[in-house]
């Protein structure tokens, strides 16, 4: 049998908690990656807070092209410190990658693994299973804008959004492609086309008659005030959502709820058929750096999302799999209820992965 090709991952594990999880999906990962023999190099960038504090330097020059030619992956654990007020280091890194490699997926997984963890009454797994595709590169956060007379009291500060065609009508055809792909039934867009009556009738026009491409996939639209009321009273109704890089920010660190919270949510962030990167959508949590109190099932999920997208499929679902039982049999972090640390759930992770050799 050949062997096949190596997929190089950049690991950069960031500032804060993120160093912590990022450790521990590592760790799951080898493990993964020694049952079913995936050739993947992982490479550790310490591209965080210490560095820039040190250099100066966020985004090194070349690295973009770099991820593009020599990585099948970028995994990030988080990013934020408090000795960087203005946030450069990680604004640089973070939205450098996305916006650099074109990343225009923001994909988003809510399923709950124990009914205990969702807020919501009488929920259960089959009530929340739903996914969510942001918009990742327009929108409100491209940085189009500015200020008059700042610092004055007659003060105006400008903030646009931009939406393409083209970028509208890519991430709603990638949300009905991944509906076909996964057997989900229907696809929701989200927008606040009532008030919004340029960009967001934009966002009307083009899901209308991308759907009428799919007549196999149902299509809805709510304006996104409505849709967050539908997430908390019937979230049972929802399966593939699309909505604007905004409203998505929002929308998913609600529905992160309904999950145990934001140390449960995942992301992947994708350009089909091109370099892509992972990450826990939690932030960095300094005060909880090296306590041991992070919950880093995010992370790991993340690197499920990736080891899925890279082909393997059936170690990711070992990853998914493996979180679900130690949610349900209690051993987690104390965030959920647990009494394990980091490095615990982690080696717990590891342990149940390499058992599925075995089994």
């Amino acid at each position: 049998m050949s062997q096949s090709p190596t997929q190089r991952i950049a690991v950069l594990p960031g500032d804060g908690i993120g160093k912590d999880v990022t450790a521990e999906a590592v760790k799951v990962l080898s493990a993964a990656a020694e049952v079913w023999s995936l050739p993947l190099e992982m490479v550790h960038l310490d591209w965080d807070a210490d560095r820039y504090l040190r250099t100066g330097e966020t985004l090194p020059a070349g690295a973009l092209d770099d991820f593009r030619t020599n990585y099948a992956a970028v995994f990030i654990g988080a990013y934020g410190d408090p000795r960087v007020p203005d946030m450069k280091h990680a604004a640089d890194i973070l939205l450098g990658i996305r916006f650099g490699l074109d990343l225009y997926i923001n994909l988003r997984p809510v399923k709950l693994y124990d009914p205990r963890l969702c807020p919501l009454k009488d929920r259960t797994e089959k009530d929340i299973d739903f996914v969510v595709f942001r918009e990742n590169t327009e929108g409100a956060y491209v940085n189009v804008g500015g200020n008059f007379k700042k610092g004055t009291a007659d003060e105006i500060a400008v903030q646009e959004e931009i939406h393409t065609r083209k970028g509208v009508e890519r991430i709603i055809r990638a949300a009905f492609d991944y509906a076909v792909r996964h057997g989900r039934r229907e696809v929701l867009m989200a927008d606040k086309s009532n008030v919004m009556r340029y960009g967001h009738d934009l966002w009307q026009r083009v899901f209308a008659a991308v759907a009428a491409e799919y007549p196999g996939i149902e299509s809805r639209h709510m304006f996104v005030d409505a849709l967050t009321m539908q997430m908390v009273l019937k979230p049972e109704t929802l399966d593939v959502i699309v909505t604007n890089n905004m409203f998505g920010d929002i929308i998913t660190d609600l529905a992160a709820a309904f999950q145990g919270g934001l140390g449960m949510a995942a992301s992947a962030n994708l350009h089909p058929g091109q370099t892509s990167m992972f990450e826990p959508v939690h932030g960095s949590a300094p005060k909880y750096a090296g306590t041991g109190r992070a919950n880093p099932m995010g992370a790991v999920l993340s690197s499920a999302l990736m080891l899925d997208t890279l082909g393997h499929a059936e170690a990711g679902r070992a990853l998914e799999d493996a979180v679900a039982r130690a949610v349900r049999e209690g051993q987690t972090t104390p965030d959920l209820g647990g009494s394990l640390t980091t490095s615990q759930v982690g080696d717990l992770l590891a342990r149940t992965v390499a058992a599925t050799a075995r089994s």
